[in-house]
């Protein structure tokens, strides 16, 4: 089945797409999908090191750090390691209603 493909010009006037523009996006469609894991692992990432940051406190030679925060806090550094495909990055940036991160590896224990 084929669908006509769409864009609107400089003037604003949607027009259909000729052949070297659908090859184009459907290119630039394809790298954008392909790239999906890479951008959701980046954003794991630096939800990681956010709460990481969080505790980070408690690292000074000065404080005694609880094993269960040690022990989440090595929980969070092993996630790339434990987490390798895109349906867990789903479930690890799954958010409620309210925008909360779901997953109980984010909270702090």
């Amino acid at each position: 089945m084929s669908t006509t493909s769409y864009k609107i010009n400089d003037n604003g006037i949607i027009r259909e797409m000729n052949s070297d523009e659908k090859t184009t996006k459907d290119a630039q469609n394809k790298k954008w999908n392909d790239e999906s894991a890479t951008r959701k692992i980046t954003e794991i990432k630096k939800i990681r090191l956010q709460k990481l940051i969080e505790t980070d406190y408690l690292a000074n030679s000065d404080v005694v750090m609880p094993d269960n925060i040690k022990t989440w806090r090595q929980s969070l550094r092993d996630i790339p390691a434990n987490h390798t495909d895109e349906n867990a990055y789903d479930l690890l940036l799954a958010r409620n209603d309210a925008g909360e991160l779901t997953h109980s590896i984010w909270s702090k224990p």
